[in-house]
């Protein structure tokens, strides 16, 4: 490998403009392919899988329009009074002309469902009037029947009476017809009272059944008194536009078409905001923070180059391999769903190590041309050297980030390809575009007044002395007590998405969550679906009762707020409610209310007189997200003990050793449990909010703590690589053990620390981005790479190393012999293309008696 990249170095030198142009054209033909086959981001995340994904399939197949992304809509009056009628027409309107978009399946106007909700309480109220009054009137009745028969046998006995009378008296014959007429005439009267006491039995007999439907109905009623679209005060209107796509599918031009309806609507003395499901978009990918991040990196390469032309060569090769990469990944975005979160990835990774690649090969042809070498053959030796270093960095890298796949988690695995392929297309940046320009600069990579000491420079190198013991271990202590105290936090982290509160204050989903938590409670910011398989169709007259009976029953938890139903299915043995919570989506209450109403299916006892069990379940955006949150909390462990395995093998490879890379591999694992617990101590528990724009602190983004393990082992091993192997190459060498350690660094810290600043600042960058998901995912990765070079490598480790002395150097032979001999360094190829001062050997003075030269391999 070293041996082709030199070859490689060469050509990019000697054929600048051809690498250069071929690189441009490669980059517009990214540009043009994801122009013309790009497709829609979306901000939500999917795992096949979970129990809301079961659940949103069966309301999909049951109910139509329920499973789709519904966001919400807020209107407030500017002078807090409540809305006149005109207002509430005009919201109406509005509303109605967005229902008429394309991609939305129906809206909800606030005053329309306020107003329907006030009637039916009318009609029940009503109608319970009427009963009553049914029931006095049944009464009366009755008591006039009662009056009336009464009546007719006081009649029939007087007529009994009389016949018997006449026959007693012999007048019966003559009066016969007369009582006969009599009697007829009391039967008629008693047949048609009979008639009318039937009817009012029956009528009587349909007041119980009238009587419980009407009770039936008013227990839903009250069951959804905690849910109103319009507050008690009447200023602040809640409406919802409920799409044909889920969230992980709607497009963003839909998106986009329901904003500009709103945001150009001018309702007088009305404030209109909204919520992340219709705002949120990739709007703000590169920020002046990014910038910012950008430029104090400019700063490094300066105050390091001391020349403006070679500093301004990485950040120029980082930003044609960021648009490589994440224009030719979003290309793919119309056939892959990618999250909007994936391409700010690659950016962020394509800028810190395409500039840090470029770097560490500038560096090393700096230092050559300082000691003397031709250009051209310094470019060429620097390409084969530490290009072959940058190779083996960016390929460790690259495994981190494609080992995301095995985790089963699809938009992760995206993320980690689309972020490989971003490291992947800086690595072969370096290789190539690097030697390339740097053919093109010639001697001005160095300034002028260095080149007034070409030659010398390697002669004034000081005397190398290892450090003392007692330092040794009083670094070592302070720097592992250190990473522990900061690691604290992470023991209490908890994982989630971030809602609309931790949006930026000015931002409309801010406003709209704020506005909602204040005149409706937190807990309608984020509303649970919850379904229930019967075991028996019901009746359609018997619907309401099962309704009224499995609302109560949810009301049993104790945190919720309301409970409506929002559909039954044809067949009617699927029914679906909705249910507010007291608390917003991501807060611990919602989501122990999740688990505990899981944990209660099937539901015990009988329900509205079904017989068998019923089946409960969960859905809704707050409910996914606990979902996904808990399988990325699974899978953490499992990509962690992957992750030091690889460390292990590999480092073992490089550095012919069993405890280098155990103590490499213990200071990756630190530094990674400090980089989470900074993160906890920001993000969850608000420490120092307002300097990073953390104003409602909520759960840790639940993706950032796995993708900062990938992201950051990479770039450990990398600082391990440049600054360990130095001390094993002067080990190899002839330099004493712990001088050699002394020699690595001082060959390694300078390139390290400025490439460590670098990752910080583009990686900062990123902490004060617009998008929300972003702020804590480049704090991670900032904080991370901060702590991994400063306080482990240049550190830890090398006081750890002196400690170990040559036993650091320890692998047993049966090993020994089966490795391959992994040549990062491209020592051979620097063997055949010496470079007069570039090594230095070490003096007798430095000789450790305890060296063991068969060892120096």
């Amino acid at each position: 490998m070293a041996e082709l990249l030199y070859r490689l170095g060469r050509f990019a030198a000697r054929r600048s403009w051809t690498v250069i142009v071929g690189w441009l054209a490669v980059l517009a033909l990214a540009g043009g392919a994801f122009a013309a086959f790009g497709g829609t981001l979306t901000t939500s995340m999917s795992i096949p899988g979970t129990e809301t994904e079961r659940v949103t399939d069966r309301l999909t197949e049951e109910l139509d329009g329920l499973a789709g992304a519904t966001g919400t809509v807020v209107f407030r009056t500017d002078d807090a009074e409540p809305f006149t009628d005109a207002q509430e027409q005009q919201v109406g309107r509005l509303l109605d002309g967005i229902a008429a978009l394309d991609g939305v399946e129906d809206v909800v106007d606030p005053f329309a469902a306020a107003a329907e909700r006030a009637d039916r309480a009318q009609e029940l109220t009503d109608g319970a009037a009427q009963l009553d009054g049914a029931e006095g009137r049944i009464a009366d009745g009755a008591a006039q029947l009662d009056a009336g028969a009464a009546q007719l046998d006081a009649g029939q006995a007087q007529l009994d009476a009389a016949v018997a009378q006449a026959q007693a008296d012999g007048t019966y014959v003559v009066a016969e017809p007369q009582f006969a007429a009599q009697q007829a005439e009391l039967d008629a009267s008693r047949a048609e009272l009979d008639a009318r006491r039937a009817e009012l039995d029956a009528a009587a007999a349909d007041l119980p059944g009238q009587r419980e439907q009407f009770e039936d109905a008013q227990r839903l009623v009250d069951a959804a008194s905690g849910i109103r679209t319009v507050s008690a005060d009447g200023a602040t209107a809640t409406g919802a536009v409920m799409f044909e796509d889920d969230l992980f599918t709607l497009p963003d031009e839909v998106k986009a078409a329901v904003a500009a309806e709103l945001d150009g609507a001018g309702i007088e003395g009305v404030r209109i905001d909204y919520s992340t499901e219709i705002a949120a978009s990739i709007d703000g990918l590169v920020g002046p923070g990014e910038i910012a991040g950008v430029l104090l990196a400019l700063v490094v390469l300066i105050v390091m180059f001391r020349a403006l032309l070679p500093a301004v060569m990485p950040v120029v090769s980082s930003i044609v391999g960021v648009g490589v990469g994440v224009a030719g990944s979003l290309a793919l975005s119309g056939v892959v769903d990618m999250s909007s979160v994936t391409p700010v990835l690659g950016v962020m990774l394509g800028l810190a190590v395409g500039i840090d690649y470029a770097l560490f090969i500038m560096n090393r042809h700096r230092r050559q041309v300082l000691a003397g070498m031709d250009l051209r053959e310094s470019i060429a030796l620097a390409n084969g050297t530490s290009g072959n270093a940058v190779v083996f960095a960016g390929s460790t890298v690259l495994v981190a980030l494609l080992a995301l796949n095995v985790t089963g988690i699809p938009f992760l695995g995206v993320m980690g390809t689309v972020g490989a392929a971003c490291v992947l297309v800086a690595v072969l940046l370096a290789v190539s575009f690097t030697p390339a320009v740097l053919g093109l600069i010639g001697i001005r990579i160095v300034n002028r007044r260095a080149r007034a000491a070409i030659g010398h420079e390697a002669h004034a190198r000081p005397e190398l002395t290892p450090m003392r013991t007692g330092r040794a271990l009083l670094r070592a202590g302070l720097a592992i007590v250190a990473l522990l105290i900061v690691a604290i936090p992470a023991l209490s982290m908890r994982l989630g998405l971030p809602d609309g509160s931790s949006e930026a204050t000015d931002s409309t989903q801010y406003r709209a969550y704020t506005a909602v938590a204040d005149a409706f409670g937190a807990g309608q910011n984020g509303p649970l679906l919850v379904t229930f398989d019967l075991p028996d169709a019901v009746d359609e007259a018997d619907v309401v009762g099962v309704q009224a009976d499995l609302a109560e029953r949810l009301l049993e938890e104790p945190d919720i707020v309301g409970v409506a139903p929002v559909g039954v299915s044809d067949d009617g043995d699927f029914l679906a409610f909705q249910v507010v919570p007291v608390d917003g989506p991501s807060s611990e209450s919602t989501e122990q209310l999740v688990h505990d109403l899981r944990d209660r299916s099937p539901l015990a006892g009988e329900v509205a007189g079904l017989d068998g069990e019923v089946e409960l379940g969960v859905a809704g955006q707050a409910s996914g997200d606990i979902d996904i949150s808990e399988k990325l909390a699974g899978v953490l462990p499992v990509y962690l003990a992957l992750v030091v395995g690889l460390s292990l093998v590999i480092l073992v490879l490089v550095f012919r050793s069993i405890l280098v890379p155990l103590v490499a591999t213990a200071g990756f694992v630190l530094s990674l449990f400090a980089a989470f617990g900074a993160v906890v101590a920001i993000f969850q528990w608000g420490w120092l909010g307002p300097v990073f724009g953390v104003h409602d602190p909520g759960p840790v983004l639940n993706f950032a703590p796995i993708i900062v393990m990938g992201v950051l082992f990479g770039l450990a091993m990398d600082y391990q690589l440049y600054l360990v192997s130095g001390m094993r190459e002067a080990y190899v060498h002839g330099a004493p053990a712990r001088t050699a350690v002394v020699a690595g660094m001082r060959n390694g810290r300078a390139v390290v620390t400025a490439a460590a600043i670098i990752m910080t600042a583009v990686f900062g960058g990123f902490v004060f981005s617009h998008l929300t998901m972003v702020r804590p995912l480049g704090f991670g990765l900032a904080i991370g790479v901060l702590f991994d070079a400063f306080i482990v490598r240049m550190l830890l480790t090398p006081a750890i190393m002196h400690l170990l002395g040559r036993s650091a150097w320890w692998l047993p032979t049966w090993l020994d012999r089966i490795l391959p001999d992994v040549d990062v360094e491209g020592a051979a190829l620097e063997r055949s293309h010496p470079v007069h001062g570039v090594h230095e050997a070490a003096s007798p003075a430095e000789t450790e008696p305890d060296r063991a030269p068969a060892e120096a391999r």
